[in-house]
């Protein structure tokens, strides 16, 4: 007869790596420049949108 089941922890799940999936909505326009940005650089959306996410964020100030 079994007692007890034991479970052990898992490390750190898929997608727990620091970074969370969002959603964005912008408009047309925005994404056709990010698209040409992206081909013109070869760098994905995604890392464009952080890097000028990051960028923007460093020079923003609130007033």
């Amino acid at each position: 007869m079994i007692n007890r089941i034991t479970i052990t922890k898992k490390t750190a799940r898929k997608g727990d790596d620091g970074h969370k999936v969002i959603s964005v909505r912008m408009p047309d326009e925005t994404l056709a420049r990010l698209e040409r940005l992206s081909a013109e650089t070869n760098r994905s959306r995604n890392e464009l949108i952080n890097l000028l996410l990051s960028a923007a964020l460093d020079k923003v100030s609130v007033e």
